[in-house]
């Protein structure tokens, strides 16, 4: 698993605005859906991603079928699917976002081939990680209560 130093997370959630979210769940007690949740309380516009929900509208967003139907500059596209099936969504993100920054891969999602195409167009890239963990983490909103385990917590 990469490793990522806690100033180059902190500097990707810092300079980042809009997020669009693929594979994003309308069902609440998914961790997409409380990450995407969260994410927009914190102020970040997140922008859902899923096409078996297109249309709909989830935390004030239009849910889009793919990420090319975006008509908004994003700076991180934030991946809650398969690993197996990232390199697709790379690619798109690559050719729909010219000013995109990040690449992020949630918990469990790699892509070693799919983060060194979008490394080499000049890219972040972040794999096998939460951005909602990582900003409670280095922002101090991490309860110490004991049992900080790293896991996402549906309790926001």
């Amino acid at each position: 698993m990469p490793e990522y130093s806690d100033a180059f997370l902190k500097s990707i959630l810092t300079r980042t605005r809009v997020i669009a979210m693929v594979g994003v769940s309308m069902n609440p007690v998914r961790p997409s859906n409380y990450v995407a949740r969260y994410l927009g309380l914190k102020g970040y516009r997140v922008i859902p991603v899923n096409p078996g929900h297109a249309g709909e509208t989830l935390f004030g967003q239009t849910v889009q079928a793919s990420l090319s139907e975006i008509d908004a500059a994003v700076d991180m596209v934030d991946i809650f699917r398969r690993s197996d099936v990232v390199p697709p969504i790379v690619e798109e993100a690559l050719a729909a976002f010219p000013g995109l920054r990040t690449i992020w891969m949630q918990i469990g999602v790699e892509h070693p081939q799919a983060a060194a195409m979008a490394e080499a167009r000049g890219l972040d890239v972040i794999q096998n990680r939460c951005p909602k963990i990582e900003y409670q983490r280095l922002f101090g909103e991490l309860r110490m209560g004991g049992f900080n385990t790293g896991v996402i917590s549906s309790r926001l």
